[in-house]
């Protein structure tokens, strides 16, 4: 029996230069277009320097099978407008999206933007955005749907979408909220790499970086060469923790070692804020024996963070071609 394969979604590691963004996008998504990703993440926010359906329908343009994971924040948009960009881009392309969705943005973003509702509220309002998106594009008749933040009255989508172009749903927050909407509204749920890379691994979809080479010691040498510890990036790190009300980013963030553990796992380019998440940092051989172990755990879908350069993009091909999953 052939094995499962990994689904796998590349992002790019945080980039705060707006002159090479698109370009980093773009080079991250044609190469995971020719090498068998599902197709690149793509973040929501205010600081994001181009709007994730813009970039969407830029990348399915220049590419022959990308399926972008899209980010979607209540907070931005309505549902309607979601199944509409969904829709049209299923017509544009004959390609699927993913909706990656979320609530979280920064504290003085969501002032700013005059939300005021509570952490818990903005997942109930999440989990009604989500039946509401994924009636409209499966329902064959207009929807009508009253919860607490949404009011919607024979809201039809014209054309319908095919089935086999519906999108998956996930969910990345860790809180109990979080869970209980993933579980209700029946969304991919993701967790973090845990530090033990054992214990606690209860989703099906998995957020981490691959750092790899031939040989264990060679992928730790070129990791610290990659990623250095600076205190500027720290401190940067904490201004950001202390505004948000995300649960996981405040998990990660406290207590932590930016150590290289001998498991492989590694926080330094998370607490350096040069990355979303931690490091697996290994051998190809290593890493690919962790992702098998991972899969028989019931991991089905992984959220890469990668560095945008074409020689490392190849190491973490190799490195996830090994699991024979991939």
């Amino acid at each position: 029996m052939m094995a499962a394969r990994l689904r796998v979604f590349p992002a790019i590691s945080r980039n705060r230069d707006p002159k090479k963004y698109v370009g980093e996008l773009m080079r991250v998504a044609e190469f995971a277009d020719r090498n068998g990703f599902e197709g690149i993440l793509l973040f929501e926010g205010n600081d994001v320097f181009v709007e994730p359906w813009a970039m969407a329908q830029h990348i399915m343009a220049a590419t022959a099978r990308s399926s972008p994971l899209i980010a979607v924040n209540p907070v931005y948009m309505h549902p309607f407008t979601v199944a509409k960009f969904v829709s049209s881009l299923a017509q544009l392309h004959g390609r699927k999206v993913h909706l990656n969705m979320i609530t979280g943005t920064a504290i003085s973003d969501l002032q700013g933007l005059g939300d005021e509702q509570s952490h818990a509220d903005r997942y109930v309002r999440l989990g009604e955005f989500v039946a509401i998106v994924r009636q409209l594009l499966s329902s064959p008749r207009p929807v009508t749907f009253e919860g607490r933040f949404y009011r919607v009255s024979n809201l039809q989508l014209r054309p319908r979408l095919p089935a086999e172009l519906m999108p998956e749903f996930l969910i990345a927050g860790q809180s109990d909220a979080a869970q209980r909407v993933a579980k209700e509204s029946g969304c991919i749920k993701m967790q973090m790499l845990p530090p033990d890379l054992d214990r606690g691994l209860n989703a099906p979809g998995m957020n981490f970086g691959i750092f790899a080479r031939e040989s264990g010691d060679e992928a730790r040498r070129a990791a610290k060469a990659r990623f250095r510890d600076n205190p500027d990036d720290r401190e940067l790190l904490a201004l950001t923790v202390e505004n948000s009300d995300s649960v996981w980013k405040r998990r990660l963030y406290e207590g932590q070692s930016g150590d290289l553990a001998d498991n492989g796992y590694w926080l330094l380019p998370y607490l350096t804020f040069q990355a979303d998440c931690p490091y697996l940092v290994g051998s190809y051989a290593e890493i690919g024996a962790k992702l098998r172990e991972f899969a028989a755990k019931g991991l089905t879908t992984i959220m890469l963070d990668m560095v945008a350069d074409e020689a490392e993009m190849q190491h973490v091909c190799k490195a996830l071609k090994s699991s024979g999953m991939f």
